[in-house]
């Protein structure tokens, strides 16, 4: 894992350059542009879509992003994962990305875990951030990331992207979750991946892109425009969709949350 050292109290005037088209908006202020610059966000996954939301967040002025993915970077990884070129082949996903950051914005703070994230390290990630953003690429770790965040009540955010379709959501503290909307038993099928079903370039960099503008949203604004609602984007037909879905009184994670807290 990557340390650095303890960021400044205020924005600073590189910063305030930096930064300076976002906090020229009308509806985005030095406060929201300040809340960005505490923020803590884990990123779980520095694939297709991680590699997207964690350059726009880095860009944007996140002040601490974690990273874990336990992966190398592969030569079909190019099409699609945009933080790494063929010099990169055989380098740590998580590794790579974070120095990849580090040179875009020196202003923020970067850790990386090289290694997956599972029911032994969920709970010591989530509990320390602000907000988690999931973009893994399957449904064992989807889960764990779930429940993690529902015992430590962290708000997360959950992207996925698949042939020309993509998936998001929020889920919160007090929201229905992850598996009232996707229930295990409906979901064992791990060949829902992209390495098996194939995915076109732009889906995941699309799908990474609302998921970090959400993000912001969530982390400057305070504002949760899809909790508790599933956009559905189709690159076929450039048309989307907004489903509401709520709390499955069945679900054992939601159960689980509200005897821990």
């Amino acid at each position: 894992m990557n340390n650095q050292d303890n960021l400044d109290l205020e924005l600073n005037d590189a910063e305030m350059h930096l930064y300076s088209r976002q906090i020229l908006l009308d509806g985005w202020d030095l406060d929201a542009q300040e809340k960005l610059k505490f923020a803590n966000v884990l990123i779980v996954g520095a694939g297709g879509i991680g590699c997207t939301t964690a350059e726009l967040l880095a860009r944007a002025g996140v002040g601490k992003i974690t990273l874990i993915d336990a992966d190398t970077i592969e030569t079909s990884n190019l099409q699609r994962q945009i933080a790494f070129t063929p010099a990169d082949i055989g380098q740590f996903k998580s590794d790579t990305l974070a120095k990849r950051l580090m040179q875009i914005n020196p202003h923020i703070r970067v850790e990386f875990y090289v290694g997956k994230l599972d029911q032994s390290n969920a709970d010591e990630f989530v509990r320390q951030q602000d907000l988690v953003l999931d973009g893994c690429d399957n449904f064992t770790t989807r889960y764990v990331v779930n429940a993690a965040c529902k015992k430590n009540a962290i708000p997360l955010i959950s992207a996925s992207a698949i042939g020309f379709q993509g998936q998001l959501f929020m889920v919160d503290a007090d929201s229905a979750c992850y598996e009232c909307l996707f229930p295990k038993e409906q979901m064992a099928d791990e060949g829902l991946r992209c390495a098996d079903s194939g995915v076109l370039a732009t889906t995941p960099v699309v799908m990474a892109s609302l998921q970090a503008h959400h993000a912001l949203l969530y982390l400057g604004l305070d504002k949760s425009p899809l909790k508790e609602k599933l956009l559905l984007w189709d690159g076929l037909s450039m048309k989307q969709r907004i489903l509401h879905f709520e709390k499955d009184t069945n679900c054992s994670t939601c159960q689980a949350s509200l005897s821990v807290n």
